[in-house]
């Protein structure tokens, strides 16, 4: 237990550096196994050190992952666990870790890309759909970042997207945007019209938005990324 708390101390203090980038590699040299642990624990931080912790997960597990698949997968099903009521836990940052895991590695994206995408897909049945707003932003962040590493994959999660920009909630509909434009050249002309109306009426949306990209945190709003969005689909269509 010691150990676990020297170690969790001196990841804390690497991520928090303001060079926390050039830290990076320092947490990824130790063992993958090691180091998960205590990045899972700084999901719960909220701000920089979650996104931050976020990132280092994505390198230490597919570094896991080259090393032997099965251990990657026990730990995805860890995360999948997570999101489960019957866990007992929230999940917050879960959906997250595993959108930056999967960006980060193909072959884990290739398995569970799909688990990621049912969270915010109403079937009408017993599905995985999230009732709770903040933990929907969660899944629409993360199938917006493997979006940009692996759009073709992504291209399944179009659907989902179109309808949550009718989301209850303001920054799931403003993620949703920004998820839906990094996806702008694998949407079918229909859909590219559906996403239209609603992604003009979401433009006066003032909702505020927090949005990591490049690994840098940023205040938007719901209506910028909108109409981010809107140029990505006009590039396209």
């Amino acid at each position: 237990m010691a150990k676990f708390r020297a170690l969790k101390t001196r990841i804390r203090c690497l991520l928090a550096d303001d060079g926390w980038e050039g830290n990076l590699d320092q947490i990824t040299a130790l063992p993958p196994a090691e180091v998960v642990g205590p990045l899972l624990s700084f999901l719960l931080s909220g701000g920089e050190m979650k996104w931050r912790a976020v990132t280092a997960l994505g390198i230490a597990v597919s570094r896991m992952a080259d090393e032997g698949m099965e251990d990657a997968r026990v730990f995805m099903r860890r995360l999948l666990w997570h999101m489960n009521e019957e866990s007992g836990n929230i999940g917050w940052g879960i959906a997250e870790a595993m959108g930056e895991i999967m960006a980060c590695h193909a072959r884990l994206a290739a398995e569970y890309d799909r688990m990621l995408v049912s969270y915010v897909r109403e079937t009408g049945d017993d599905d995985n759909f999230l009732d709770h707003p903040p933990l929907r932003r969660g899944v629409y962040w993360g199938i917006g970042r493997l979006a940009q590493a692996e759009p073709a994959r992504m291209r399944l999660a179009v659907p989902a997207l179109v309808r949550a920009l009718d989301d209850e909630d303001g920054e799931g509909r403003g993620l949703a945007a920004w998820a839906l434009g990094n996806l702008a050249e694998h949407c079918t002309p229909d859909e590219i019209s559906q996403a239209w109306a609603r992604l003009l009426s979401l433009q006066g949306d003032a909702s505020s938005v927090e949005l990591f990209e490049d690994r840098r945190l940023l205040c938007t709003t719901a209506g910028a990324l909108a109409g981010q969005a809107l140029v990505r689909l006009d590039a396209v269509s």
